[in-house]
Parts: C-alpha cells; sequence; structure tokens
C-alpha cells in the first residue's frame, strides 16, 4: 500500500497532481513527466505508477520502460528524460541542502544533522523538492511539521 504525505491530502483521492511517491520514481529513473502529460494517463495508469517498484536497478529500468511506452501511447509525445544522479542529494544523511536549510531558516525553524540523518529518503526528497526556488513551495511548512521537525 503507498503511503502519501498529509501535505498531499488535497489531490490524492483523484491523484490530479503527481505524489512526491512517483516524483521519486521519476528522479531515480531519469524521466521529466509533465503535469499536463500526467493528466493524460488514466487513474489506473497513475496508479500503477504509484504502486510499481522503482528501488533496483532491474525495477528502476522496467518503471522506466513502462512509463515511457505509457506516455507514447497515452499521449503520443516522447517522454522526456533527465540525466540520473548517481549520489542524490537526498541519500546523502552527511549534508542538508543549502536550499532546505534556506527554506527552514525563513520558516522561523532550525534543522539539524541529526533529524536529517533521520528522515526517510522520501522525506528528505521532499523538502528538497519543496525548497526549491521553482516550486511554490506552499506545502514546505506543512512537511516540516507532518516530519516533526517543528
Amino acid at each position: 500500500m503507498t503511503q502519501f504525505f498529509q501535505f498531499e491530502a488535497d489531490f490524492v483521492e483523484s491523484l490530479r497532481c503527481i505524489p512526491m511517491q512517483v516524483r521519486l520514481k521519476l528522479d531515480t529513473c531519469g524521466i521529466k513527466l509533465k503535469l499536463p502529460q500526467w493528466h493524460q494517463l488514466t487513474q489506473d495508469d497513475r496508479r500503477s505508477l504509484l504502486e510499481m517498484s522503482c528501488d533496483f536497478e532491474p525495477d528502476v529500468q522496467a518503471y522506466r520502460l513502462f512509463l515511457t511506452q505509457l506516455v507514447q501511447s497515452r499521449t503520443g509525445t516522447t517522454a522526456s528524460t533527465l540525466a540520473i544522479d548517481p549520489t542524490p542529494p537526498w541519500l546523502d544523511e552527511t549534508s542538508i541542502p543549502e536550499s532546505v536549510q534556506a527554506k527552514v531558516r525563513e520558516n522561523g525553524a532550525v534543522m539539524t544533522l541529526n533529524q536529517w540523518n533521520h528522515l526517510a529518503p522520501v522525506k528528505r526528497f521532499a523538502l528538497i523538492k519543496l525548497s526549491r526556488s521553482s516550486h511554490e513551495n506552499a506545502n514546505f511548512l506543512p512537511a516540516l511539521k507532518e516530519f516533526q521537525l517543528v
């Protein structure tokens, strides 16, 4: 069973937005899925992308292949690829990314390295994504609260 974050509660029932669990898989397999493409997928497609494993190399390759074929068949477009970071920052327990630190400070909080390294990688991933300047950041503080960091 896929676990969603509370800060995603307003859209998980309909899956109108791409949940963090899927966004992590997209970054892991090196595919950029745009929201309009996501909207062209069926509910079953979206559920499959949520439930499919993308943890180990054979799973990552299978996920990538499934997703690229799905995008092609549902949208008539080719999925864009991303460079896969061999050492993604959400797997680094020894360093809090500056974007996260800045966003934490902006919210009047402090995060210790100990707190960072005790977060699950998907939670670190969420904080990184929510702290980027290109993101609307509305869910950053709710995520901090949900992760018991404030």
